[in-house]
């Protein structure tokens, strides 16, 4: 695998994979990376010939009270995880090199709708620096699929939408969430939990579960769905963000009528945000 840091370098190596008639995937990440990203490249791997992921750690998308500063960086492990999983190229940029004119006056990409309410709310600007650098990521590679997580699920609603509207030629591929044993969401936050956190985060998945197989029962009220999982988040020390029941293609809030549902969840514990997700299709059996 090569890792190269400047957008000269990415394009020349890519140029060349594409000149030997190569499908080229991209797989992008801010780094720490876990089983679930390795899932990702291994998922590109499998799909393309040229596998190029990239690690940039983008500050656009934090805010003032978010974990930037200490966001892990683990380069050296990330470098192995990758090739293992069957990555050619890395991209490890810096703020510099993304953002050579500085960040105060950066074209900024801007996707409506899909970003409004969860953690569009909860974090003012994140989708909108998520789409700047995205875009931004895929101009610099073009490539002919990228591959996304499903646990980031308005995350991965607002990049489909973004290729959409902007006419990318590029194949966006949502791959399951990775899970521990436990059900657990594999994320790069779960390093910050301790022992006692570690042990009750399997919660926030048992509920949504829970919801997921009244809501196939026949129970449509939302609401009182909601109450009872949030309840069962209190118990186990969780501070409460967002719980909601959405239609999963445009995520409108879900009404009885609807068929295709993803509940979607965001919640403190500590000082650790968590979200999951539960997408289900009420036409087909669990």
């Amino acid at each position: 695998m090569n890792t190269v840091k400047s957008v000269r370098e990415l394009r020349a190596a890519v140029a060349q994979a594409r000149a030997e008639g190569k499908q080229i995937a991209f797989v992008p990440t801010m780094g720490n990376l876990h089983a679930g990203h390795a899932a990702l490249v291994e998922k590109a791997a499998q799909r393309a010939d040229f596998v190029v992921a990239s690690i940039f750690v983008n500050p656009l998308q934090f805010g003032p009270s978010e974990d930037l500063d200490k966001y892990p960086r683990t380069l050296l492990a990330d470098q192995e995880k990758l090739v293992e999983a069957g990555c050619h190229l890395l991209f490890t940029p810096d703020v510099e090199e993304m953002y050579p004119h500085g960040m105060e006056g950066q074209t900024r990409v801007s996707v409506p709708g899909v970003s409004e309410g969860l953690c569009g709310a909860s974090r003012p600007g994140h989708f909108e620096g998520v789409a700047t650098v995205v875009s931004k990521l895929f101009n610099m590679v073009q490539p002919d699929l990228a591959i996304f997580g499903q646990k980031d699920f308005q995350q991965l609603a607002v990049i489909r939408t973004l290729v959409r509207d902007l006419n990318m030629p590029i194949q966006i591929i949502g791959e399951p969430t990775v899970r521990a044993e436990d059900g657990l969401a594999l994320s790069s936050r779960n390093g910050y939990l301790n022992a006692e956190q570690r042990e009750a985060a399997p919660v926030l998945y048992r509920s949504l579960q829970d919801m997921a197989t009244a809501i196939r029962a026949g129970e449509r009220n939302y609401s009182k769905l909601v109450v009872t999982a949030q309840q069962q988040h209190d118990a186990a020390g969780f501070r409460p963000d967002y719980l909601e029941v959405r239609e999963s293609n445009n995520l409108h809030p879900a009404t009885a009528d609807d068929q295709q549902l993803v509940i979607l969840v965001a919640a403190y514990i500590g000082n650790t945000r968590l979200i999951d997700n539960l997408a289900f299709d009420l036409n087909t059996s669990a």
